[in-house]
């Protein structure tokens, strides 16, 4: 029983490091201020998306296409930019607000968008198919969390010692980038 949390916490949490999901959380929260609220986004979409993909085991993968998957990912990640390159523009001109400054959503959103086929929902589906599920599901969502909480704070370590402006144009160039690499590998 602890080996299937175990197991899992260790892979997921290998896997995720250095992955476009740890990049996209600490751009948000270089842009976030009540960053509690976006770690809550964060842990909603992820315990959808891999519980899903826990309950169904390799059954997604084969619903829907992978290269429709990253094409819906790519085009999402390039969607928040561009939103983010907008606001700080907007930002000088009136105090608007977008739905990218509530952070619940935007955790939520771009984790839930995006991670549909992403390795480590396919392994929380594939670990599923061996152990435990809802230990799988715990050590899934351990990993993910222990993750975000350390890449969040990491964000604020850094938007302490950059400039708002520069915060804000680096996120959005990134995310647009992050998006394009979709489509070209």
């Amino acid at each position: 029983m602890l080996q299937d949390i175990w197991g899992t916490l260790i892979v997921v949490g290998l896997a995720e490091l250095g992955d476009k999901t740890q990049l996209s959380i600490l751009l948000l929260s270089l842009k976030m201020k009540q960053r509690l609220y976006l770690l809550f986004g964060l842990i909603l979409a992820f315990l959808i998306v891999d519980g899903i993909a826990i309950l169904a085991g390799e059954w997604i993968t084969n619903i829907v296409p992978i290269s429709s998957v990253k094409i819906l990912s790519g085009a999402i990640f390039i969607i928040f930019g561009i939103l983010i390159l907008r606001s700080e523009k907007e930002e000088t001109k009136t105090k608007s607000k977008y739905y990218l400054k509530n952070p619940f959503y935007s955790g939520f959103a771009l984790i839930f968008l995006s991670e549909w086929g992403d390795k480590t929902q396919i392994a929380s589906g594939l670990f599923a198919t061996k152990y435990n599920g809802l230990m799988v599901l715990t050590g899934v969502m351990i990993a993910l969390t222990l993750l975000s909480i350390l890449t969040i704070y990491l964000g604020e370590f850094i938007s302490s010692k950059i400039e708002r402006k520069a915060v804000t144009k680096i996120t959005g160039v990134l995310f647009v980038l992050i998006g394009l690499s979709f489509f070209l590998f």
